[in-house]
């Protein structure tokens, strides 16, 4: 099936993505992403913007279009990753942005941690918070210790967050929007992962 996502706002505002979505793909809707970009305000421009399950790319390209200094799409379907470069050279921001073809879940755990304050959104497929709540845990715990204060995860659920400890200790910011919920953490402690 092809879908046609608008951006929302910033130098990219009213680009639209062109993508095939197979039935376990959701983007996130247009009202999500103005929701989660208002939240996350001044946490995107002149950062690096870390978009795991990627999909469609759209979390990413609004990211890009808000000021990102670079966006790094981590999604494992080939295809769909195509559809992703094919539209970063159609807008002329393949320069600020990397494409991993990877399981997000293998990638989060190879990689290094940065050393500057980034923002990282988790879009993971629906089922996964039902059959894989532990490897989810695992992944948003790990990518916790490998941030830097000022640093700020989201995580898009269909529900509330089915761990009975929300993980890195710190409170987690849950909002419902319809049938999405958006649940955000910002490292507000000292620096425990990368030296």
């Amino acid at each position: 099936m092809r879908v046609q996502l608008r951006i929302v706002a910033g130098s990219l505002r009213g680009r639209k993505l062109n993508c095939t979505v197979s039935p376990t793909l959701r983007p996130a809707p247009e009202r999500l992403r103005e929701a989660l970009f208002s939240i996350l305000g001044d946490a995107v421009p002149g950062r690096p913007f870390f978009d795991l399950f990627a999909g469609t790319g759209a979390v990413g390209f609004e990211a890009l279009s808000r000021g990102a200094t670079a966006v790094t799409f981590i999604e494992r379907d080939f295809r769909t990753a195509n559809e992703i470069d094919e539209h970063l050279q159609e807008f002329g921001v393949a320069d600020r942005s990397t494409v991993v073809r990877a399981d997000a879940y293998r990638w989060a755990q190879r990689w290094p941690g940065a050393a500057e304050p980034v923002t990282i959104f988790l879009g993971p497929p629906y089922p996964d918070f039902q059959r894989r709540p532990e490897e989810l845990l695992a992944l948003v715990a790990a990518l916790q210790l490998k941030v830097c204060p000022g640093s700020v995860l989201a995580v898009q659920s269909e529900e509330t967050l089915p761990w009975p400890q929300q993980p890195g200790g710190g409170p987690w910011d849950e909002r419902n929007y319809g049938r999405n919920m958006l649940a955000i953490w910002v490292n507000e402690g000292p620096r425990t992962g990368v030296s």
